[in-house]
């Protein structure tokens, strides 16, 4: 497959670099071909730049070390082969080793003989008027990976932000990515990238993970729960430009403030003031059906038996065997099944609503020049669905990120109670039945995607969570409603500590 971008100046020609530096992972191949004075070396240092996320960083021409090597989101090795005496020489100059470790770019491609690993991405540039042609080609998931980032650049240029610069967000444990989005004299923007999900083979009953949990299947989702906040006073990002075809955002930066002081604590005063917007949410019905644009619907989902087992189970899957060392057998199943669906039994009649789904501290903004609910920017929210009201309130009570102790997640919780009983009608009692088996929930499920986080995505960084996460489990535990969960992880010793 072929890409084609003009570029008419150096600029154009840095953000190429920026695009394709977003794109990169480790193991991938850049080759870089054009005659002498081409700019592929200009292509580079901005590719290097980039991904250092340093606009200074000195990048020299490696013309006659031949390699340089760089930190950044991605390890990057930059290689000119132009003196090269042959592809043997490759090995001399860790050629394999960078590509294990990182991404490589290689200007004069053609000296490495066939030592080019399958799937190399190759961007040619041609001399073009006053400007070059960039002509990328390639196949699989690297080339794929760099035309999204191309589609991402086209995006911005319709959305009127074509001179921007990319800047990325850390990684987090989705499949989306988030980039701020800066333009000379502007706003900063922030760019959702979300590519519809791939909903992957079937789990249970014939149907993937994705559909019994119900997530969202597309940005669509996000652009109609946002527009239906922000029409109830929610400070919810406004959405800028779109593309829901290809999954691209364009939102207002709500601002950048945490809920967590310098050293990393909780702030009980914003905590408070979020349960206090939760019960505000809460007030009123929510409905079933949104618009996201003319003739496109998104309907809420419901938080049913069905996505609420197969979230706790995510610990059968990979945390018990992470932590006993054998996989969850049929027996443990069966018992593991029985227990929830005791509990769960309690919460088919908990009060239900509007559940945001990942309420916790990054998915938040405080707004200290704002006042009222509009301190508050709510970030994620494409998730949600209509189930017990008492889930985001746990979600926020114990923050899965953020270690709260218990005075502070009793004060928040008490704001919540408080201001639902100035609204009137509330039952309390039902409540807190609700919250401790949410709780217990969620971070049961917690428990099996830090783990997987780590197996299968190559994250060990997650499972530093693990004890908070289980001390937050064992609070919830203690609710009597909860007795035969609290049996069943005792008996098989799921909450002891590594």
């Amino acid at each position: 497959m072929t890409l084609e971008r003009f570029l008419p100046d150096e600029a154009a020609t840095a953000r190429l670099g920026q695009d394709l530096a977003l794109a990169l992972k480790p193991g991938d191949a850049l080759a870089l071909s054009g005659d002498l004075g081409a700019g592929k070396t200009t292509l580079a240092r901005a590719l290097v730049r980039a991904n250092a996320g340093d606009a200074e960083l000195e990048v020299p021409s490696p013309t006659f070390t031949l390699v340089q090597s760089y930190d950044g989101r991605v390890a990057v090795s930059h290689f000119d082969l132009y003196r090269l005496g042959g592809p043997s020489e490759l090995d001399e100059l860790g050629f394999d080793e960078a590509l294990s470790e990182g991404a490589v770019v290689v200007e004069w491609p053609e000296q490495a003989g066939g030592r080019l690993p399958g799937g190399t991405v190759t961007v040619a540039l041609l001399n073009e008027g006053e400007g070059r042609r960039a002509i990328v080609s390639g196949s699989g998931p690297a080339f794929d990976r760099v035309a999204r980032s191309l589609a991402i650049r086209d995006f911005l240029d319709r959305a009127e932000a074509e001179a921007a610069d990319r800047i990325p967000f850390p990684g987090d444990a989705s499949a989306r990515a988030y980039e701020t989005i800066r333009s000379a004299g502007g706003p900063d923007r922030i760019l959702m990238n979300s590519p519809r999900l791939a909903l992957g083979p079937p789990v249970k009953d014939g149907k993937p993970y994705a559909v019994i949990a119900h997530t969202a299947q597309s940005v669509a989702a996000f652009v109609a729960i946002g527009k239906a906040l922000r029409e109830r006073g929610i400070a919810a990002p406004e959405v800028l430009a779109s593309d829901l075809d290809q999954g691209f955002l364009l939102l207002e930066h709500l601002g950048t403030g945490s809920f967590l002081d310098a050293e990393g604590r909780p702030v009980a005063g914003r905590y408070a003031a979020a349960a206090e917007l939760l019960a505000a949410l809460h007030e009123k019905p929510w409905p079933t059906r949104l618009r996201a644009a003319p003739g496109v619907f998104h309907d809420m989902p419901p938080f049913d038996r069905g996505a609420l087992a197969i979230e706790t189970e995510l610990l059968l899957d990979w945390y018990v065997p992470w932590k006993t060392g054998r996989p969850a057998d049929a027996d443990l199943r069966r018992q593991f099944a029985r227990a929830w669906n005791v509990v769960f039994e309690h919460l088919d009649k908990a009060e239900a609503g509007l559940v945001l789904r990942d309420v916790q501290a990054p998915n938040f903004v405080w707004r200290d020049d704002r006042s009222g609910r509009d301190r508050i920017g709510v970030l994620d929210f494409q998730d949600a669905l209509i189930g017990p009201l008492a889930y985001d309130v746990a979600s926020l009570g114990m923050d899965a990120r953020v270690t709260i102790p218990e005075d502070i997640e009793q004060a928040t919780v008490a704001a919540y109670v408080a201001a639902r009983h100035a609204a009137g009608g509330f039952d309390e009692a039902a409540f807190r039945e609700a919250y401790a088996i949410c709780a217990a929930q969620r971070n049961t499920k917690i428990l099996g995607i830090f783990v997987r986080l780590k197996e299968r995505d190559g994250k060990p960084g997650y499972l530093k969570h693990l004890p908070r996460i289980r001390a937050y489990v064992r609070r919830a535990l203690a609710h009597p409603a909860l007795a035969p969960v609290a049996a069943l992880y005792d008996a098989h010793g799921l909450l002891a500590e590594d």
